[in-house]
């Protein structure tokens, strides 16, 4: 990646959910140098950066060409196996493939949309914290799930999934949203995982250790039915 291309990533905007964070961080940098002392400051300012890092949000460009599946997430492939998706959503017991990204603190926790298509059904599943690289967190830990209706009357399924830090998942889409593929709809805070179940019959074209980069990594192709 060139030098130019990585101080954008650096330097991006933030997300919108950071700003109680970055209030509350410069308020105790502000306060620590003016009543507190040098260790109050430093560490404010100190949180500050971080979470202008963690929140980064920088813009992608989705692939021009259509019948793509993207991923919805920044971070590492640690699952790629055939599995039954999840019962809140109401998508039947067919097996159909899923990939697992998980994601480190400092990898961006912007969720973005893997395809075109509409929302159908959001469900929120309370549940355990561990760590959100093992494939138990995908069926025990907290998790919100999406079903999106492909264009073709196929669907799929993405799941923002809490880890062992991460508290707190944010989402933005409302069930008939119609989205774009790179989309975003919402964050994870602070280090998590993002689940994708691929259409019946769809392959995926990643494997286990691969590097993704949300909104514009090919995971699959929705060949033609």
């Amino acid at each position: 990646m060139a030098l130019g291309q990585s101080l954008r990533m650096v330097l991006a905007r933030p997300h919108p959910a950071a700003r109680p964070f970055l209030i509350g961080g410069a308020a105790v940098a502000l306060l620590g140098g003016a009543f507190l002392g040098a260790f109050p400051f430093w560490l404010g300012v100190a949180f500050t950066l971080f979470c202008l890092y963690f929140f980064r949000d920088p813009e992608r460009i989705p692939p021009a060409r259509p019948g793509l599946v993207l991923a919805p997430a920044d971070g590492h492939v640690v699952s790629v196996m055939p599995v039954k998706p999840p019962v809140e959503l109401g998508m039947g017991e067919e097996t159909r493939w899923r990939i697992g990204i998980f994601l480190s603190v400092l990898d961006v926790h912007v969720n973005r949309m893997p395809c075109h298509g509409t929302v159908t059904r959001i469900a929120y599943h309370h549940g355990k914290f561990l760590s959100a690289n093992l494939d138990e967190a995908s069926d025990e830990n907290e998790r919100n799930a999406l079903a999106l209706r492909l264009p073709d009357g196929r669907d799929i399924a993405v799941v923002q999934i809490a880890g062992l830090i991460a508290r707190r998942i944010l989402c933005d889409a409302k069930v008939g949203d119609a989205v774009q593929a790179g989309d975003r709809f919402g964050i994870i805070r602070f280090g998590s995982r993002t689940d994708i179940y691929l259409p019946p019959g769809v392959e995926p074209m990643v494997a286990v250790g691969q590097t993704m980069i949300g909104g514009e990594t090919v995971l699959a192709e929705l060949q033609a039915r």
